[in-house]
């Protein structure tokens, strides 16, 4: 089974924030592939289906951002899963255009508070991971507020574009590699 995890935080108040990419795309993903992922499990959104041949478990932690690893580590725990080979993390980054996308097998968190938490509870910095560029925050403005503020009206189709280009680069990884995916994306 292959984990595929959104980063985002829980409740209404952020839903559509930049920093809510990972749960934007595990829900395009779940739409693609007629997966509900409505049950609670591994303090996450859970649901499962099939990608590409493969057995796959959609979760959006539920832990807010910065504690995202509670909920990895708990499926990790529960479904035995190799996270070098059988996860793949799906988060913003503000380093990246808006809807621009970079993949990698590993790597540190590069500020990441949600990667952080998942590299200090899983032991490991070699699982899959899939950046969804938010865009550069204006100078003056505070970093937190950026990322739990939502996108611009000019931004909508742009990052509406990429998220459909994640649930593709997943299905890429799936069925061939992380290689192949890289090749498309980066």
């Amino acid at each position: 089974m292959i984990a595929i995890v959104g980063l985002g935080n829980p409740t209404d108040k952020y839903k559509g924030t930049r920093h809510n990419v990972g749960f934007m795309a595990i829900d395009k993903i779940a739409d693609e592939y007629g997966i509900d992922v409505s049950v609670y499990k591994h303090k996450a959104l859970c649901g499962k289906g099939i990608i590409g041949g493969e057995k796959v478990l959609l979760m959006k932690p539920q832990t807010f951002m910065n504690n995202s690893g509670e909920s990895v580590r708990d499926a990790m725990n529960f479904y035995k899963f190799n996270p070098e080979d059988e996860l793949i993390i799906i988060y913003d980054d503000i380093s990246l255009a808006v809807g621009r996308l970079r993949i990698r097998s590993k790597g540190s968190a590069g500020g990441h508070n949600g990667i952080k938490s998942i590299i200090a509870h899983s032991g490991t910095e070699k699982f899959k991971r899939i950046r969804v560029g938010v865009g550069e925050k204006p100078v003056k403005m505070d970093l937190a507020d950026y990322v739990l503020g939502n996108f611009l009206p000019s931004e909508k189709k742009v990052i509406e574009e990429g998220i459909a280009s994640v649930a593709d680069a997943v299905k890429i990884i799936i069925e061939k590699d992380i290689n192949a995916a890289m090749n498309v994306y980066n």
